[in-house]
């Protein structure tokens, strides 16, 4: 993706109506989600001590009538934080915070039952079908790697192949010999579900893929939901995204 659709879409993506409104353009919804997603979670990382200084006057919004999505509003932060630090400061405990959040019948005001029940249904990053649409981005990004290496009789090893070796980090799929991907060897290939653009990318080299070419040498990431065409990669690291499917990788030879 060019940087400046990715930074129209980036900068639009607010609130979840958004996703709606880019939907109904034509735009993948794993695509909206993922930068949706990415983008409130690190402004909750800039902002979450800050919002959270504030409980006493969050909890005293609500006790004056305001509901918890109002102040998620005002405060232009996911309802399920806001939530979080009204109730710990009200005295309930984060393990039944979250009781809570899985089964609003269990408090005794039938109205805040309800308010919670909204915050579960707007809240699209913390919510736990948030958290399951997460895994199963990761799960469907994959299974489409290992069935299209599968397809092409590659033989590799998987993460869970290699768990247990002497705590070395791995990636998702460890190629039992290396291939040639556009005329490049690779040893390695790493499955994200998230959308590749610079902050991200620059993470996931430090934390991963420049450690994986330290171990196994030269590897692909694929960002299956998309990244930016012009991301500057680590030695010995090349990027792709779901347009990986269209190629096929051959033998290498030195």
């Amino acid at each position: 993706m060019e940087y400046e659709e990715y930074k129209k879409l980036y900068d639009a993506l607010n609130r979840p109506g958004d996703i709606e409104k880019f939907l109904e353009k034509g735009y993948d919804s794993r695509l909206l989600e993922t930068l949706y997603t990415q983008k409130t979670s690190r402004d909750v990382k800039k902002r979450f001590h800050s919002i959270k200084d504030k409980a006493p006057l969050l909890l005293k919004e609500w006790k004056k009538g305001k509901t918890l999505m109002e102040i998620s509003d005002k405060y232009r932060f996911p309802p399920i934080l806001i939530s979080m630090f009204i109730f710990q400061e009200d005295g309930v405990t984060r393990k039944q915070f979250w009781e809570f959040i899985r089964k609003p019948e269990l408090l005794e005001s039938q109205q805040t039952a309800d308010e919670v029940r909204d915050v579960v249904k707007y809240d699209l990053v913390y919510s736990p079908d948030a958290n399951e649409k997460h895994k199963e981005r990761g799960i469907w990004g994959e299974t489409l790697l290992q069935n299209w290496l599968n397809e092409q009789n590659i033989v590799y090893k998987t993460e869970e192949d290699l768990r247990g070796g002497e705590g070395q980090k791995t990636p998702d799929c460890l190629l039992d010999e290396p291939m040639s991907y556009d005329g490049k060897k690779i040893c390695w290939i790493e499955s994200k579900a998230s959308f590749g653009d610079n902050v991200e990318f620059r993470l996931n080299s430090r934390k991963q893929l420049c450690p994986y070419t330290e171990l196994f040498g030269p590897g692909l990431v694929v960002y299956w939901t998309g990244c930016l065409e012009d991301l500057e990669c680590p030695k010995d690291v090349y990027v792709s995204d779901i347009s990986v499917l269209e190629k096929r990788l051959g033998k290498f030879t030195e």
